[in-house]
């Protein structure tokens, strides 16, 4: 079998027929499929179809309940809360998403917090989805723990992003910021290892703590922290917003993204949307214009996100190649 290019309306439907089968129900299954065709439209192969098999698997092991319907309450004016009931986080998060933006705009300011969850997919896309409604988006969401403090050995705490996007006024986003903690984000390393590729130096540790370029060896061992202390001490940020605040499992007590074992993970996500108009009125725009200007005025400057934006060019008009390796994985899923 050769290489496919298909359409991202083919890569959609694909993930959403793959995941029916697997066990989801259509609800389930849309929210998911929809977020793999923004990740292979924006260059994020690590989260796009790579993922589908993983899903699957994670359905028929019941790590994700494919029927599960999310809960979504409101406990005060501008607290949204989502029980994702084990199913996957992109359906919760769609449960709550009309109740939260009106909050947001009713009241300047609102929160979101999901438990019971799984992983989101490409955390910024859903910064970026309140930027397109002229919001500032905040996004957080904790991972099972696979990052070990300063000195240490034991992972404590996950990879753990962070998002944050702009609105451009136009109907999209001027910037994306999307990072996480560590230093790389993990589904990096498992596509290294999958391809039996050797990882970067400073990007990992051993079971003992020893800096390792092995793929699979650190997966068995702790990532590191971008930026030393302060990278963990973002981690720590975001540990408190998705699973203290949140109500989801803490890093230590949730079960692998990757694998059968463990049940459902059971972690969250947290998001808070600001309307710049509630606060800075029409000074916002001409703020974040100049901010902006001062990056992308600087020859070799580029701002966060950009690179996904020429992405997403490219993909519209060339389409997303899926090599037969991948195409026999999700077929056999």
């Amino acid at each position: 079998m050769s290489d496919v290019i298909l359409t991202l309306d083919q890569v959609q439907d694909l993930a959403l027929q793959t995941l029916v089968r697997a066990g989801a129900s259509p609800q389930q299954a849309a929210s998911v499929a929809r977020s793999t065709r923004l990740a292979e439209r924006d260059g994020i192969r690590s989260h796009g179809l790579m993922y589908i098999p993983i899903y699957a698997e994670h359905l028929r092991c019941a790590k994700v309940i494919g029927t599960a319907v999310p809960k979504v309450d409101c406990p005060r004016a501008g607290a949204i809360r989502v029980d994702a009931a084990h199913g996957f986080a992109h359906t919760a998060i769609d449960a709550g998403w009309t109740e939260f933006g009106a909050a947001v705009r009713r009241q300047g300011i609102a929160a979101m917090a999901v438990n019971r969850s799984y992983n989101c997919g490409v955390l910024g896309h859903h910064a970026e989805r309140l930027a397109a409604t002229g919001l500032v988006g905040l996004c957080f969401t904790n991972a099972p723990a696979s990052m070990a403090p300063i000195g240490g050995t034991q992972p404590v705490i996950g990879t753990n992003p962070f998002a944050l996007a702009v609105p451009d006024g136009e109907g999209g986003a001027r910037l994306v910021i999307d990072q996480s903690a560590s230093a790389i984000a993990k589904s990096e390393i498992i596509l290294r290892a999958r391809k039996g590729e050797a990882i970067e130096p400073g990007w990992a540790l051993d079971a003992d703590g020893n800096p390792t370029q092995d793929a699979e060896t650190a997966l068995m061992g702790s990532m590191l922290p971008a930026g030393g202390q302060k990278g963990f001490g973002i981690g720590l940020m975001v540990e408190i917003f998705a699973a203290s605040l949140a109500g989801g499992n803490l890093g230590l007590e949730a079960s692998p993204f990757a694998g059968p074992k463990g049940g459902p993970p059971g972690t969250g996500q947290f998001f808070i949307g600001f309307d710049p108009y509630a606060f800075s009125g029409d000074r916002f725009d001409a703020s974040m214009t100049r901010l902006t200007e001062a990056i992308t005025q600087q020859a070799d400057a580029r701002l966060p996100g950009s690179r996904r934006a020429a992405n997403r060019a490219r993909t519209e008009q060339d389409g997303v190649s899926v090599d037969a390796a991948l195409m026999n994985r999700i077929d056999s899923a």
